[in-house]
Parts: structure tokens; C-alpha cells; sequence
């Protein structure tokens, strides 16, 4: 993201290199983080490598990072819709056929090559389950326990940020030599480990997690107090093994401990409603959805790749209630979300809605102003310009010509159009005005132009046929006019 929006797209190639070895040895070890987030960086170093070998435009190189993003997803859970949607949500600024077509490209590519490598069967196996009919999805049973597994997972997912960050704070704000520090960090998840084999015989917070999570889904693991344990001791480790400097990302976390909590829920709610034949897998997967959705705040990703992960499509409508009342309780008590509050920190404000705008698609003639005249070079030369106060809406220009030749424009006075009233802008080029206003920008910011000078639809470029001029000042105040739609 950093990237995407401050730095042109541009990664380190090293990135690559460096990110596979240090997610490897840290995932390796039994650091209690997910394998995607290197996987993404690592697709994403790779797509900004191969534009800035190519020495493409910035919005390509971007493209090109989301698109990198989204086959590491792809490639990793089996997920193709989710990963677009992911690099949608998360990644692209500006969503477009240009955008989306490289990155459902890539992503397509990545899910064929890892079905080759790794088969077709989803990232995890769900046991049977009692889950609400296709048809008639919610009953009025049904539909209050969905909304609140929605607001408690919402609670739960603010408080997995919170402890993130403020973990790191802690390990931040230490004065030790980093090393020193994650020594003692992969120490104590080492100590964690060995107290979870103790105590029920499996490593459950060591490395990605995934095993503990197919447990959950199987039915294997249903009891609450274990559930919930597993919820907090995963926090815990995820927190002191990124705080500690542990290469890895998020997103799988995100899962164990969104299974652990929904399962926790399933079950107390089965003990206290046993006629509603609840089960601690359905909200297990409903708990995925909602921590994932409300703590990364991709939320359409969140409800497909549960669907794609699991084959289940039985959970989709549950799990849109469940995900849209999570988002909606993390985003009341907290702006960020876990990708988004590091960059905010830095100083980095990334946006949190993607808007489409108007402005880009007003024709060049409706934003213009008029040519009132034309000046030779001498004239120019010789005229004294007189700055004047004049409205933006009463804005007149003359062309200043040498010969044929275009030199630039310049502002005059609506009552006498051989006044000159402010500098000329230059260089200037060439548009029509049935030419969409984005034609405009892309032609201002390729070619340097201050002004356009706009031709009458369907003539050729000639003094005849100029009409109006199309200055920065012009765009800028039809952006500011769209938003106040």
C-alpha cells in the first residue's frame, strides 16, 4: 500500500529475496504468523520489478503490483474471485478495465499453477454441517444470532488490532538491541508452544496455524473453553511474534482466530438453544468471515474466500450479515484496520473509500473557457499586462500565435480582448471539444501542457476553429464542483 500510494509503485527488487527468507526461517521456526502477507510482498516486489524493467507508466507499475498481489492469494488459498477482489479492495486506486484486466489475468495464471502443484481441493475441509437452507437462507430463529456473531466478532476484531499494535509499542519503546529482542520474543513463543503441548497435546499457535484451524472446521476441536483459549493464546503469540520482528503476515491469524472465537459461540449457543440444532462449525466459518472482513476491511474478499476456501455455499448470506455488522463495529471504535494503522503511523493516510468521480467523463467543451481573440507575437511583446480582479466563471483568453505557430494563451479582459491580464500559459496543445475531460489530463500530464486550446467537433485544427481553452485552473475547480454532488 505504501507503495501503491507514495512511492509510484516502486519496490525494491531485494524485497523479493529478503522476504522469502525471512518469512521462510520465521514461519519455519514456529513464529505465529501467516505465510500470505510475504507472498503477497513477494508477488507484489515482482510485478513492480517487471514494470520498472520495463519502464512503463506509474499507473501500469501499480497495476502491475496489485495484479502480483493477488496471484500470491490466488496461488495460496485456491481462491481466484477473493484474490481479485483483494487487490480491489485493498490495493487498486483506481478500478478500471486498464486495472482489472491484468489482475484477474494474473490471478487466473496463479490458480491454474497451483492447482497443478498442489490439486484442485479447497484450502480447507468443512465437516457436515446444519447450515441454513439455499433457498430460504435466515429464518427469524436465525437471523439475530448472525447479527450477533457479527457485533461480537466486530469487538473482538477492534481488540486484535489494538493488542497488535500495542504489543509492538511495547517491544518499540524496549532500549535492547533488536536482536536481544527477538530473541526473547521467540523465546517466549517457543515457551507458549511447548505449554500448548503440554496441555492439549498439539502446537497450536506454532507457525501459520492452519492445522488447528481444519481441527475447528472438522469438528474435531467444539468444546468452548478450549475454543476460546485458542482465540487468546493466538493474539497473544501473533502480537509477540510480529512486535518481536517476525516476518509474516496477518491474514491467517485473522482466520485461526476468527474460527476459535465463532466455534466458541456455536457451542455455548447449541447449549442454550439446543432446538435450533446449531452447530460450532457453522459460526466457526461465519467467525473466519467477520474477523477477516472486519479486522483487513476487505469486506467482499472476506465472504467470497470463505466460499472459495471452503466450497460452502451455504454460509454466503449468513456470512454477509455476520461480515457487514463486524466491519460496522471495528470502523465505530476504530478508524484503521490492521493493514492500514502502520501506514497511518508513519504518517501515511491511505484512502478509505474508493469514489467514482464525475468530473473525468464531462466533455472538454462543458468545462472550457471562451477565446475571445487572437494576438501576434509582436503584439504580446509590446502589450503591458495589467492584472485585473476577474471571477473564474468570467475567465476570456486570446491566443498568442507567431505565424502559424502556437505560443501559448493568455488571460484578457472580457471588455476589451486586446488587454492582457495575467501571464501566458505554455506550452499549450490541442483538444476537441467532444473529447472526454480524462483525454484532457492524460494529455496535460504526459506532455507537460499548462493549457489545452479546444477545436470545434469535427474541424481540424485551425486558428478558424478555436473555441475556448482548457486551463489546470478549469480542471481543478470541475474536481471541486464534483464533490460537492
Amino acid at each position: 500500500m505504501d507503495a501503491i500510494y507514495y512511492k509510484e509503485g516502486r519496490i525494491r527488487p531485494v524485497v523479493v529475496v529478503i522476504k522469502s527468507l525471512a518469512s521462510a526461517l520465521s514461519i519455519g521456526s514456529g513464529a505465529s504468523v501467516g505465510r500470505e502477507g510475504p507472498i503477497i510482498q513477494i508477488g507484489s516486489g515482482i510485478g513492480s520489478a517487471l514494470g520498472q524493467l520495463g519502464n512503463l507508466h506509474t499507473w501500469q507499475v501499480i497495476t502491475l503490483v496489485a495484479a502480483g498481489a493477488g496471484a500470491g492469494i490466488a496461488a495460496t488459498f485456491n481462491t481466484p474471485l477473493g484474490a481479485v477482489l483483494f487487490a480491489v479492495e485493498l490495493m487498486l486506486p483506481e478500478f478500471s478495465a486498464r486495472t482489472l484486466l491484468p489482475v484477474v489475468l494474473a490471478t487466473g495464471t496463479a490458480t491454474y499453477m497451483g492447482r497443478l502443484a498442489f490439486g484442485m481441493e479447497p484450502a480447507f475441509l468443512v465437516a457436515a454441517h446444519a447450515g441454513p437452507d439455499i433457498l430460504v437462507p435466515l429464518s427469524v430463529d436465525m437471523l439475530p444470532l448472525y447479527i450477533l456473531a457479527g457485533l461480537i466478532t466486530g469487538l473482538a476484531a477492534t481488540f486484535f488490532v489494538w493488542a497488535l499494535y500495542k504489543t509492538e509499542d511495547v517491544f518499540d519503546r524496549s532500549t535492547l538491541n533488536p536482536y536481544v529482542k527477538n530473541v526473547i520474543g521467540m523465546t517466549g513463543i517457543g515457551i507458549l508452544m511447548y505449554l500448548m503441548l503440554l496441555t492439549t497435546g498439539i502446537y497450536h499457535t506454532a507457525g501459520v496455524g492452519y492445522a488447528t484451524i481444519q481441527l475447528i472446521l472438522t469438528g474435531q476441536i467444539n468444546a468452548p473453553e478450549l475454543l476460546l483459549m485458542l482465540f487468546a493464546v493466538k493474539i497473544v503469540a501473533m502480537s509477540v511474534s510480529l512486535g518481536a520482528g517476525a516476518s509474516g503476515g496477518v491474514f491467517s491469524p485473522s482466520l485461526f482466530v476468527g474460527a476459535a472465537l465463532g466455534g466458541a459461540m456455536g457451542a455455548v449457543l447449541d447449549s442454550m438453544f439446543p432446538y435450533l440444532g446449531l452447530n460450532s462449525v457453522t459460526f466457526a466459518l461465519l467467525g473466519m468471515a467477520a474477523m477477516v472482513g472486519a479486522g483487513t476491511g476487505a469486506t467482499l474478499t472476506s465472504i467470497m474466500m470463505i466460499f472459495e476456501m471452503t466450497g460452502d455455499y451455504t454460509i454466503v448470506v449468513p456470512a454477509i450479515i455476520a461480515v457487514v455488522c463486524a466491519v460496522g463495529v471495528r470502523r465505530g471504535l476504530m478508524d484503521d484496520n490492521i493493514y492500514t494503522m502502520k501506514l497511518t503511523r508513519r504518517g501515511h493516510h491511505i484512502p478509505r473509500e474508493s469514489r467514482s468521480h464525475l468530473f473525468p467523463i464531462r466533455l472538454v467543451g462543458q468545462v472550457m473557457d471562451p477565446i475571445v481573440g487572437r494576438l501576434t507575437r509582436e503584439a504580446f511583446e509590446a502589450a503591458t499586462c495589467t492584472p485585473e480582479m476577474i471571477p473564474v466563471d468570467g475567465r476570456r483568453y486570446g491566443v498568442v500565435m507567431d505565424g502559424v505557430h502556437l505560443m501559448g494563451v493568455v488571460p484578457v479582459s472580457p471588455e476589451d480582448p486586446q488587454r492582457i491580464i495575467g501571464p501566458m500559459l505554455a506550452p499549450v496543445g490541442i483538444v476537441r471539444e467532444d473529447s472526454f475531460l480524462q483525454t484532457a489530463l492524460g494529455h496535460m500530464a504526459s506532455r507537460g501542457h499548462e493549457a489545452l486550446i479546444v477545436i470545434r467537433k469535427g474541424r481540424h485544427p485551425g486558428a478558424e476553429n478555436m473555441i475556448g481553452v482548457v486551463t489546470r485552473s478549469a480542471i481543478g475547480t470541475a474536481v471541486i464542483r464534483d464533490y460537492r454532488r
